[in-house]
């Protein structure tokens, strides 16, 4: 007799886990920047990042599902009362969608609460894989990496009530450093994905880039949203032209490993993004930004801004003088500090389960 998710959870460690990510050209993975400008080729980049979010599959009182995570108030609810507008919303919404009751997601990540890298589409990968560990016990076949990747964010989406991008899942899902190329419908989940770094030269690149946290979590919702409407109205049509521009140069510096180029288009975006939305940058994060300057080197804020983390590129030699530097930076500001980070290559994973 098969067994029953009980006996499972109460078994068994259910568990999934996914890596955050940074970033460069985010929002251009957003329908209403992607699809205007697909005649000049809108990419994003991203580095995944062995800051890993895993969440767990406990038992729970029957009828009902509850999730746990750090920095924020537990939320217990009946399967037939979840209001998805709860803080917590994305995560009782994917409890909503598989309709297993008897569930407590609990969530546990490094990454610092709304550090702007990624943690809300991290999770809800990790969760979906969670829950696929669970179904593939009950013998049913596990989604596709693809397959995990749309539906996570097509329940963000749906639970955001706002247009969202994919580029956070597609980190957390498929690992390493990719530029996903947005194409819409002309190929499958409308992206393209190209590695732009292999594994074998993850030393190098470990050391070629930087990431601290600023000490003020972010909200990404004003500053995306913001973005969205001065697009859709018209206006800064010719800067997002130019951000593009930048990723596109950003990902073709990374190809050939020439840090000090990719240093440039990572500059220059963000200062296109500064004058659209000065508070993109918190003091610290100016103070940051310019200490990498200083040493040559590029540096962006992660996701949205407007809090959060900040990232540097560069050579290695230059990114250890902006380490110096940043060290003392973040000891003079409550809550700031420099977070250990490489890249991770394996992207979701869950125990026993095959990921295709």
């Amino acid at each position: 007799m098969a067994a029953s998710i009980p006996d499972i959870l109460a078994s068994e460690t259910i568990k999934a886990s996914a890596p955050c990510r940074v970033d460069m050209g985010g929002t251009l993975d957003i329908r209403s920047f992607y699809y205007p400008l697909a005649s000049l080729g809108p990419c994003t980049v991203n580095f995944a990042l062995n800051l890993r979010t895993t969440v767990r599959l406990l038992p729970y009182q029957s009828g009902a599902v509850k999730v746990s995570s750090s920095g924020f108030e537990s939320a217990a609810f009946r399967m037939d009362e979840i209001p998805l507008e709860h803080p917590l919303g994305l995560m009782l919404a994917i409890g909503a969608y598989f309709q297993i009751d008897g569930i407590h997601m609990r969530i546990d990540s490094p990454a610092p609460v709304k550090s702007a890298l990624g943690g809300s589409s991290v999770a809800a990968v990790a969760a979906i894989g969670a829950y696929q560990m669970l179904l593939e016990r009950l013998g049913r076949e596990p989604l596709s990496r693809q397959q995990i990747a749309r539906l996570a964010h097509g329940i963000e989406e749906g639970t955001a009530a706002a247009p969202c991008g994919m580029q956070d899942q597609l980190a957390a899902v498929y690992g390493g450093v990719h530029a996903w190329h947005w194409k819409g419908p002309d190929c499958d989940c409308g992206v393209q994905k190209e590695a732009l770094c292999r594994q074998e030269s993850h030393s190098s690149l470990d050391k070629s880039f930087l990431l601290a946290y600023c000490g003020v979590p972010h909200e990404s919702k004003n500053i995306n949203g913001r973005w969205i409407r001065q697009f859709l109205s018209g206006r800064h049509y010719r800067q997002w032209m130019e951000i593009l521009e930048c990723t596109q140069g950003f990902a073709g510096a990374l190809r050939i490993s020439d840090f000090e180029a990719a240093a440039g288009w990572m500059n220059r975006e963000t200062d296109i993004r500064c004058e659209l939305t000065p508070d993109v940058l918190d003091d610290t994060g100016r103070m940051l930004v310019s200490a990498a300057r200083d040493t040559g080197c590029g540096a962006r804020f992660c996701g949205a801004g407007g809090g959060g983390c900040v990232w540097a590129v560069g050579n290695s030699a230059a990114i250890g003088a902006v380490k110096r530097k940043w060290q003392r930076i973040t000891e003079e500001r409550a809550g700031s500090r420099l977070i250990a980070a490489g890249i991770d290559w394996q992207g979701l994973q869950w125990g026993g389960g095959a990921i295709r």
